[in-house]
């Protein structure tokens, strides 16, 4: 593709629109870690909240699978 034959005004639209969301992305981001230092300032601890947030984003089956893993793995090498 030369760049005679590029769409100059597509192209940038989809640059601005990239753009725009990645800022919106940052404000979210930030957003979710000041919701985390509120936690931490209540007593909460944030490293079992995150890890609660991931494990509810699993899904319920692939979830139970890999504990069962997990506890299989932890069993043969002796830790319970």
């Amino acid at each position: 593709m030369s760049a005679n034959s590029l769409d100059g005004g597509h192209l940038k639209a989809f640059i601005e629109r990239i753009e725009r969301l990645e800022e919106e992305k940052k404000a979210i981001a930030d957003d979710i870690k000041e919701v985390y230092a509120e936690a931490k300032g209540s007593g909460y601890d944030v490293k079992i909240m995150r890890k609660v947030v991931s494990i509810r984003k699993q899904d319920h089956n692939k979830r139970r699978e890999e504990e069962e893993i997990l506890d299989l793995y932890l069993s043969a090498i002796g830790v319970e």
